[in-house]
């Protein structure tokens, strides 16, 4: 169902709204709506200005404590001022420890760069820092692929004023050095470059060859780790021995800041001389009723409730109770869009009719045992909504596999049909003659639903004040007449009996169809207003005419469509006998049991997927266009804790 709401301003003097704020809306849920919006009627009203004080103290404290620190205790006597005290104190001690620690990884990164650089080139028995002494020889260190060094060495090699010296190499590169004169290094450059040489700038300030070098860099490597680790063993201890009072001034100053933040909600207004708030929003009735008693000797705070909806420029917004037990259908109702306040929630009529016409289409006792348990399971382990709905459908498709006398596949053997074979079971219709019984059940049933969502979508309409909606809609009262008597009409017809006399027919069916023709100029006459043809009469008339053939044709198409709970019925039946077919279980055999197994599951996953499909193809089209429009908004209240 949908929650009821109540519209509330809250005013008070300005410096006030932090106490009220955490005092009492940290215990309620309230959706704020901006109080300068809501109330355009009132004048001078201004909005805060006011910068929040918290702000940066919080991320600074963010930036030098530990990710996540956190506390059980409580400091219930702690003021801001306090606990901005702690965290100053803290920064202090914390800060100096912190630049040194980015200094050290500073380093650190550097020298694990140059180790990278340096790790390809130790395989050069040459100092490095010496070749910065060469004045006629140009060098250049890097890597070119095997692909192009074969190529070079075949065909380029010898031709150039070049030597070239491999240091190492690997599955896709040749790492090295190489020297040409000073006079033909540009040619000698283009060439190497035509040929993918990649430059790589070797770190001249160690002393020695590239293997010393490598091994030095990684002793200040391991130095540098070691003092890391002391300066995080320092930063680990002056946060540990304050642990709680950091996490407890943090958790404060947020929820200061959360109260603070209000204010962008509010408006102030002066009376003389002095200003007050005003914070306007939507908050379920008993929680508004229990504010309400909450604040009566509170002489700073005062709560006026709007309780006529039509007063206020914001339309309310939707917050879903259902029981547990069908919370989990909410998942299909949102998927086609949540209801708009005045609008009916079908979450419970979704659980009902999707899981009972589920287990119609999949009657059998084993699977629906197996969707049972499987869908408890999944619910239990991973709170999946979808899993809560396939486990509702296999209670009812072990219900309905107990009216067949399904128990995986095997009918009538194990045990008996309560009901009827959907396979086997046949009526004779007039006119029509023989035709399987559950396709007449199944189309019996789809009228009733589409009879019960007309009454909702009446009841919406009257919820809303439309009249032509009310009473001229196909959907509203007018459609119920004309679908209702055709309905009973049919059935007196086909069980036998005899029909009401042809003036009834004509004018009970009659009316409505005229009624629904021309909706519009009746509803402007219900609410006394000149009706409207912007094309003509002439046009007017046509266009109702191909209106009304195709309310006709969805009447009729919209309950055929029923068929296809009774035709999965039989092709379940059907397709299970193929199974046993296939394993060898008619005619007497024995049978394999891997085969039946093998088979169930696949009925089982294949169906059962397309089955869920076809149920929620008829709910949303057949059920929910009827009442149903979707335009609610979420119900979203304002999180004043962290």
């Amino acid at each position: 169902m949908i929650v009821k709401m109540k519209f509330l301003s809250i005013t008070g003097p300005k410096d006030d709204i932090e106490r009220m704020a955490g005092q009492y809306l940290s215990k309620y849920e309230i959706q704020l709506e901006n109080a300068l919006t809501e109330l355009k009627t009132v004048r001078d009203l201004r909005a805060y200005t006011d910068k929040n004080p918290y702000e940066e103290i919080i991320r600074q404290a963010k930036e030098y404590l530990p990710a996540g620190l956190k506390t059980d205790q409580e400091f219930p006597d702690i003021t801001a001022e306090q606990a901005a005290n702690i965290l100053r104190e803290a920064e202090s001690h914390l800060t100096e420890l912190r630049n040194k620690r980015a200094e050290l990884s500073e380093e650190r990164e550097k020298c694990r760069v140059s180790l990278e650089n340096i790790d390809p080139f130790r395989g050069l028995r040459f100092e490095v820092h010496k070749l910065l002494k060469f004045r006629y020889i140009k060098y250049r260190f890097g890597r070119i692929s095997k692909e192009y060094f074969d190529k070079f060495e075949r065909y380029v090699y010898d031709t150039l004023d070049t030597i070239f010296y491999q240091c190492s190499s690997d599955d896709e590169y040749v790492w090295g050095v190489y020297f040409a004169p000073d006079s033909v290094a540009d040619k000698v450059d283009a060439v190497y470059a035509s040929m993918h040489f990649e430059h790589f700038y070797l770190p001249d300030e160690y002393e020695g060859t590239p293997s010393q070098a490598y091994e030095e860099l990684k002793n200040r490597i391991a130095s540098l780790d070691e003092e890391l680790s002391e300066v995080d063993r320092q930063i680990s201890a002056v946060v540990g021995e304050h642990a709680d009072e950091l996490a407890g001034a943090v958790s404060h100053l947020e929820k200061l800041s959360a109260s603070f933040d209000i204010r962008k909600f509010a408006a102030l207004t002066r009376e003389k001389d002095n200003v007050f708030y005003i914070l306007c929003g939507w908050m379920p009735e008993d929680q508004a009723d229990a504010f309400q008693k909450e604040i009566e000797d509170d002489k700073q705070t005062f709560v006026v409730v709007e309780d006529d909806h039509d007063n206020i420029f914001s339309t309310p917004p939707t917050k879903l109770k259902n029981f547990k037990l069908f919370r989990p259908f909410e998942m299909y109702v949102k998927m086609y869009g949540l209801p708009a306040y005045n609008e009916l929630d079908p979450t419970m009529f979704v659980a009902l009719t999707y899981a009972f016409i589920f287990g119609a289409m999949f009657g059998d006792v084993g699977q629906g045992l197996v969707l049972l348990l499987g869908g408890l399971f999944l619910y239990k382990k991973k709170g999946m909504d979808l899993a809560a709905i396939i486990a509702s459908a296999g209670v009812f498709s072990t219900f309905f596999g107990f009216m067949y006398g399904s128990f995986f596949g095997f009918e009538d053997t194990l045990i008996q049909h309560i009901w009827l074979k959907p396979k086997e079971a046949m009526m004779s219709l007039p006119v029509i003659g023989q035709m399987n019984t559950v396709f007449v059940v199944a189309i019996v049933f789809g009228m009733f639903l589409i009879l019960a969502v007309m009454v909702m979508h009446i009841v919406v309409c009257m919820r809303n004040h439309d009249a032509e909606g009310t009473w001229f809609d196909t959907n509203g009262v007018a459609g119920l007449l004309f679908y209702g008597f055709l309905v009973a009409c049919l059935i007196l017809f086909m069980s036998g009996h005899t029909l009401p006399a042809a003036v009834i027919l004509v004018v009970i069916l009659g009316v409505p169809l005229l009624a629904m023709a021309f909706k519009e100029p009746l509803g402007a006459w219900l609410e006394k207003k000149k009706a409207k043809f912007d094309d003509g009469v002439p046009m007017y008339l046509v266009q109702t005419f191909f209106e009304m053939f195709e309310v006709l044709l969805s009447f009729f198409s919209n309950t055929l469509s029923f068929v296809r709970i009774g035709a999965f019925a039989v092709s379940h039946a059907a397709m299970m006998e193929v199974v046993l077919m296939l394993a060898g279980f008619t005619n007497g055999g024995s049978g394999n049991w891997i085969i039946i197994i093998l088979g169930n599951a696949f009925v089982c996953a294949m169906e059962g997927l397309i089955v869920g499909i076809q149920v929620l193809r008829l709910e949303y089209y057949e059920l929910f266009s009827r009442f149903y429009k979707g335009t609610g908004h979420a119900f979203r209240p304002y999180e004043l804790k962290k």
